[in-house]
């Protein structure tokens, strides 16, 4: 069992039509998402969040379940409801505007015997940096406990630093939580983009090193349209794209990766296939 752990957002995306339309997302959820659509059933995905009691909850429990996705430990919190955030698009490039303090996913690891259970079982683990800032303390130190349970029973642990300084009190704690997630990370996914902007990391081949110092057994570092460097153990890679296009919309690119990426591991492929 693939399971990710995180926060999934309603999304108010401009329609033709001059309104807006409501959608899903969010980054371990299209993980999720991905990583479903490459398994087509070989092995369960499951999304572990937590969401309120409203229709708009309804409706989002209803949309993982109809994607094919496990929701058996989308918790409910009472009088809650779900963070959301609308798209706005100029000269083709999207902006966004969040509205999530409210977000009942705050609360997915307040019961440390939900999150076990959520975890039991699962071979591949995957959090990210959001996963942790939308967390209070206790929140992160029980997510910490979990994933370093469910790691000593078999599993793997996969994370994405996926740096958003907006959600952190400052780049020192969000620095500090990740340090403190690495020991128990065995494949680490981040953008170059943020591990420059929170380690100030002088190139791609730099947080591979970093990341490998810190006992991270595998690291792939995604860079946008240029080589894509990493390695598996102690042996390197770097991966050239065939053909560098210009994209219509990047936004949920790296989420995709992620979830493509894990699926094909489950899969047993070789990891620079």
């Amino acid at each position: 069992m693939f399971a990710a752990i995180g926060e999934c957002l309603a999304e108010f995306a401009p329609n033709e039509a001059g309104g807006y339309a409501l959608g899903f997302a969010g980054d371990t959820f299209n993980a999720a998402w991905a990583a479903r659509v490459r398994l087509r059933g070989a092995v369960p995905v499951r999304y572990v969040t937590a969401i309120g009691t409203d229709w708009m909850s309804d409706a989002m429990r209803a949309r993982i379940e109809a994607a094919g996705i496990d929701a058996a430990f989308v918790r409910r919190v009472e009088g809650a409801s779900v963070g959301l955030y609308v798209i706005r698009v100029e000269a083709g490039e999207r902006s966004f505007a969040y509205w999530r303090r409210q977000s009942a996913a705050t609360h997915l690891a307040d019961d440390p015997d939900f999150l076990a259970r959520a975890l039991a079982g699962a071979r591949l683990v995957l959090i990210s940096g959001i996963t942790l800032a939308i967390l209070p303390p206790a929140g992160r130190a029980a997510l910490l406990d979990a994933i370093g349970a469910v790691r000593a029973a078999g599993a793997e642990i996969a994370f994405d630093t996926n740096y958003r300084p907006a959600l952190w009190r400052d780049a020192d704690e969000a620095r500090e939580m990740i340090r403190r997630v690495l020991p128990l990370v065995d494949i680490a996914l981040p953008t170059f983009e943020d591990e420059a902007a929170l380690f100030g990391d002088a190139a791609p081949a730099a947080t591979v090193a970093r990341l490998a110092a810190a006992g991270v057994r595998d690291v792939v570092v995604k860079n946008g349209t240029a080589a894509t460097l990493g390695c598996f153990g102690a042996e390197s890679f770097e991966v050239v794209p065939r053909e560098v296009v210009t994209p219509v919309d990047s936004t949920g690119a790296g989420d995709a990766f992620n979830g493509t990426f894990l699926a094909c591991r489950l899969q047993g492929l070789a990891p620079a296939a």
